[in-house]
C-alpha cells in the first residue's frame, strides 16, 4: 500500500510547488473520484474529464479549501458533483454504459459462472442507478456505493443530513421497484436494504 502523508501535509506542500504532493494526492483520490463520476454518468470518458477538471481546480485554487471546514474528502467530491452535473446538462439525461470501464478497479474472477452472473447482476444496478433523477442517484452513489459517511455526503452535496437521508431513502424505493419490475436477484435486494458497493 502507498504510504500517504496526511491531507494538510500534501496541500501545503502544493501550495509550496512540490509537485510530488500532487501526485500523492491523485494517486490517493483519482480512483475514488473516477468512480463516483462513472456511477453518475455511465460514461467512462465523461468520468475521466470531470476528475482532470477536478485535479486542475485544486492546483489552480488551493487556496480555496479550507480544511477548518472540513476534510478534504467531501470537497473533492463537492468539485466533482459540480463538474457531472454541468455536464450531464450538456448531455443527455441517460447516458450507456461501456462495458470494462471500471475493470481496473475489480478484483479478477475466480470462477467465470459466479463472475458472470455478478456483472449481470451489477448492470441491472447501474442501469437503474442511471434512470434515477441526478439528487437522488447522487445520494446513493455516495453513501452506498462511495460509503461516505451521511455527514460526508450531506457536505459533499450542500444539503443538510436530513435532507440527504431523506433523498436516499426515496431513491432507493425508487431503485428498488425499478428492479422489481426488471425481475432482479435477490442480491438486488440485499443491496438496497443494508447498502454495499458494485464490484
Amino acid at each position: 500500500m502507498l504510504e500517504t502523508a496526511p491531507v494538510d501535509t500534501l496541500i501545503q506542500r502544493l501550495k509550496d510547488g512540490d509537485e510530488n504532493a500532487f501526485v500523492e494526492l491523485y494517486r490517493r483520490w483519482q480512483p475514488p473520484l473516477f468512480r463516483f463520476a462513472y456511477r453518475m454518468t455511465g460514461s467512462s470518458g465523461l468520468a475521466e474529464d470531470a476528475v482532470q477538471e477536478v485535479f486542475l481546480a485544486v492546483i489552480q485554487r488551493l487556496d480555496r479549501y479550507d480544511p477548518t471546514r472540513g476534510p478534504i474528502g467531501p470537497y473533492l467530491y463537492g468539485m466533482a458533483r459540480n463538474h457531472v452535473l454541468r455536464r450531464l446538462e450538456r448531455e443527455r439525461p441517460y447516458l450507456q454504459l461501456v462495458e470494462g470501464a471500471e475493470d481496473r478497479f475489480r478484483e479478477p474472477e475466480e470462477d467465470a459462472q459466479a463472475g458472470l452472473l455478478r456483472r449481470e447482476q451489477n448492470e441491472a444496478l447501474r442501469t437503474g442507478i442511471l434512470s434515477l433523477p441526478a439528487h437522488y442517484r447522487e445520494a446513493i452513489v455516495l453513501c452506498d456505493l462511495q460509503l461516505l459517511s451521511y455527514e460526508d455526503a450531506a457536505a459533499s452535496i450542500g444539503c443538510a443530513v436530513g435532507t440527504l437521508r431523506s433523498r436516499l431513502h426515496r431513491g432507493r424505493s425508487i431503485l428498488a421497484e425499478r428492479l422489481r419490475t426488471r425481475d432482479a436477484s435477490p442480491a438486488h435486494a440485499t443491496f438496497l436494504k443494508h447498502g454495499g458497493a458494485l464490484s
